[in-house]
This record gives structure tokens, sequence and C-alpha cells, in this order.
């Protein structure tokens, strides 16, 4: 009986979730993400050295996502609108390997084709 229940719910959500994901953006449109990875060395703990060097890896990110619409638009875009800006800093430490943040970010644009 619960199982049933947790099937037909599942379903229904299906149903839900899948006109939201069917939807494409207008004609002559595509969604571009763009993606970067990079380490920076220093300090990791909490001192106010390790907080502006992961402030300075946020900016990092930001900074570029900033300047992707720009490159976009001379490439093979028409029209850019940046949809999203992800970061993730992981601390690293450790004997075999340098102290400081792996970061990586992620950025999501809706384009308009040339």
């Amino acid at each position: 009986m619960l199982r049933s229940r947790l099937v037909s719910t599942g379903i229904a959500l299906l149903f839900v979730i899948t006109p939201a994901i069917a939807q494409s953006p207008g004609q002559g449109s595509v969604r571009v993400q763009s993606t970067i990875n990079f380490f920076v060395a220093g300090p990791s703990g909490d001192s106010e050295e390790a907080q502006k060097l992961r402030d300075r890896a946020r900016r990092t990110v930001y900074e570029m996502a900033a300047r992707e619409c720009d490159l976009l638009r001379e490439v093979l875009a028409r029209d850019c609108r940046r949809e999203s800006v992800n970061t993730n800093i992981n601390r690293q430490f450790g004997s075999q390997q340098p102290e400081g943040f792996s970061v990586s970010g992620s950025m999501g644009f809706q384009i308009t084709l040339k």
C-alpha cells in the first residue's frame, strides 16, 4: 500500500516537473554554461589573510562571469543575459599538497544567436 502510494506520488511529481524541464528558450535562443577550476596557494585557516585570499578567489569567478557576455556577443550572441553564477571554495592542506584553496565556479547564460 505504501509502495503504491509512493509510486503514484512519484508519477504525479514527474508530470508536474516535466513541463518545466521541457520548456525551451525562444527561437534562436540557447543556454550556455561555462565552468572554471583553479587553485590559489596561500594560507587556508581562519586568518585575515586567508579570508582575503577566499575573497580574491570568488572575485575572480565573478569578474569572469561579468566579462563572459561580452565574449559571447563578440563570437556568437546578439543578446546575452546572465542567469546564474555559483562558486565553491575548498580548503586544501596536508603534507603531500600545497596549502591553499581549490576554487570552482560555474555560470549560466541565455543568449540569442546572431
